[in-house]
């Protein structure tokens, strides 16, 4: 299949509406987060912290995304945005590998898209175009700002604030998965 079917595919899929998850996530207060979360933020706090967390991260995500520049851009942006909302960039990349495996041209079952699977009304609420969605800054950003919205809602309660992001509250499959990863594949210094 091209890109470009691929795409339209994608496009198809992400404008059809999905009621059940929209109510789970269509929280006000959620809004108003996201909206925020426009103004870029200081990621490093000098060159070395950069080098370091590439060199860690970049050969354990070589193995789910081939390409280094797409590599790149994605540990970029988990850094960034994690730092941005106070969310441990590590726990960031294991919601994507379970929500993705890192293929940000995922859609799932109920219409997530991308690295972060966000749900499609969200650049619509936000005035955006639903292409953005398969774009690694703006999926990044607008995941890891829901996850931190979550994680504060939750007072740090990591499996509680991921079964939110699921939209799996009450149910610790989901949440226990990615902690899993997080421990086994992600964690900093493992």
């Amino acid at each position: 299949m091209s890109r470009r079917a691929t795409l339209a595919g994608i496009t198809a899929l992400v404008l059809l509406p999905s009621p059940s998850w929209a109510d789970r996530q269509t929280d006000p207060e959620l809004r108003g987060v996201i909206a925020a979360a426009i103004e870029p933020s200081q990621c490093f706090v000098d060159r070395y912290e950069q080098e370091v967390w590439f060199a860690y991260m970049d050969p354990r995500l070589a193995r789910y995304v081939k390409d280094p520049e797409e590599r790149r851009l994605i540990l970029h942006h988990v850094h960034c945005e994690a730092r941005r909302v106070n969310v441990p960039p590590e726990l960031v990349l294991a919601v994507m590998d379970v929500e993705s495996r890192f293929d940000r041209y995922a859609v799932s079952y109920a219409g997530a898209v991308g690295l972060m699977q966000v749900m499609p009304f969200w650049p619509t609420q936000l005035g955006m175009g639903n292409e953005q969605l398969i774009r690694i800054p703006e999926n990044v950003r607008m995941g890891t700002t829901i996850l931190g919205y979550y994680l504060r809602k939750e007072r740090g309660n990591y499996p509680r604030a991921l079964q939110r992001y699921n939209g799996s509250l009450g149910r610790p499959t989901y949440s226990d998965l990615v902690i899993d990863r997080l421990v086994s594949r992600w964690r900093y210094g493992h």
